[in-house]
């Protein structure tokens, strides 16, 4: 394993910095004075050994795919011009044809063409451009704010949990800790009505409710029986290319007072530490079923921001994400410090 290879790109929680932090495919470009930025690319060719002197042949498929040609000529429509290497499954650092690439004529677009050539999507990473977009194999220019291939649950009435609204003592909970009343309404965040002091986080997909979870001020969890895992706030990136993951939904409600609504938080709590183990087949693959059941959304995903807890569950947990979420794409936050001694835990203590 290469120094690279463990090395996560790590910068503070400010507006900011995210707008301006770069792809993981720019190995050679790195914020000065913060960390290393590593990369990692795998080519997708076909190794045929077919010659006579038994050597293999590399077999470039890069446009033979009916899907991947007509994204292609969407492309050039566009004024993004793909090379041959272009390969889907892969990222690529591309000309703008907005900015130019500004005065260094950089290659600031960062383009990826998803594995099974079902649409293309990128994203230019100068401040002073931004140009993103999407663009489908089918009539489908860019997603209207629902997936309409993701997984589908069932629906769930809130009167059948025993859900009602907030009331003073909950919402004073929340104040204390900076989340608005505001922000509360827009996750539709309840309380038990047969025990308010029990906070309940309603789980939605495509603005149905499909679960439930549960919270005690004194931090005792517990979920909803019967329901699928899936990310907290689903809906939030359903047409986000680049998306945080944080490690638990008052993360999510803090960093949406912050102006960060492209973020998810994971349902269920932090590993203790790494797996030695290779990842097992999906449908094995039972603590971390919620990102396979919210593949469809995370695969349209540019970049990924993993800002999990600072402590070693939290860190193990943003190493088995980006495991499954693809390295290439997934970088860390490192949240500041508090004095010179420790730094803050989470995104609702910053």
């Amino acid at each position: 394993m290469s120094v690279f290879q463990n090395q996560w790109l790590c910068l503070p929680l400010t507006q900011s910095l995210f707008s301006k932090l770069l792809p993981r495919t720019y190995a050679a470009v790195s914020p000065p004075r913060l960390c290393p930025v590593w990369c990692h690319s795998v080519a997708r060719a076909t190794t045929v050994p077919s010659s006579p002197d038994g050597v293999g042949q590399v077999v470039d498929n890069t446009f033979d795919a009916p899907k991947v040609k007509i994204l292609k000529q969407k492309m050039e429509l566009l004024g993004i011009s793909l090379e041959n290497s272009c390969l889907p499954g892969q990222y690529h650092n591309l000309f703008c044809p907005k900015c130019k690439g500004g005065q260094l004529k950089e290659r600031s677009l960062s383009f990826h063409i998803i594995s099974d050539g079902e649409f293309a999507m990128w994203r230019c990473f100068r401040a002073k451009c931004g140009w993103a977009g999407q663009v489908f194999a089918d009539d489908k220019e860019y997603y209207n704010g629902v997936c309409t291939n993701a997984k589908s649950y069932g629906q769930i009435a809130e009167e059948s949990l025993g859900l009602e609204p907030l009331g003073p003592k909950v919402v004073a909970y929340f104040k204390e800790r900076l989340i608005s009343e505001k922000t509360l309404s827009r996750n539709a965040v309840r309380q038990l009505s047969d025990n308010k002091t029990v906070i309940a986080f309603t789980y939605k997909q495509n603005g149905l409710l499909v679960g439930c979870k549960y919270r005690t001020m004194e931090k005792r969890f517990w979920q909803g029986k019967g329901t699928d895992k899936i990310l907290y706030g689903i809906d939030d990136i359903s047409h986000a290319s680049e998306i945080i993951i944080v490690e638990g939904e008052i993360d999510k409600l803090s960093l949406e007072e912050a102006g960060f609504r492209n973020c998810v938080s994971v349902p269920v709590g932090a590993p203790g530490k790494v797996s030695s183990k290779d990842l097992p087949p999906i449908e094995k693959d039972t603590a971390y079923q919620y990102l396979w059941n919210c593949k469809e959304y995370l695969d349209k995903a540019v970049r990924i921001i993993l800002a999990t807890d600072n402590d070693p569950p939290g860190q193990a947990l943003a190493e088995e994400l980006a495991r499954r979420l693809g390295q290439e794409r997934c970088c860390r936050v490192l949240w500041p410090k508090k004095d010179e001694f420790s730094s803050f835990k989470d995104a609702n203590e910053v």
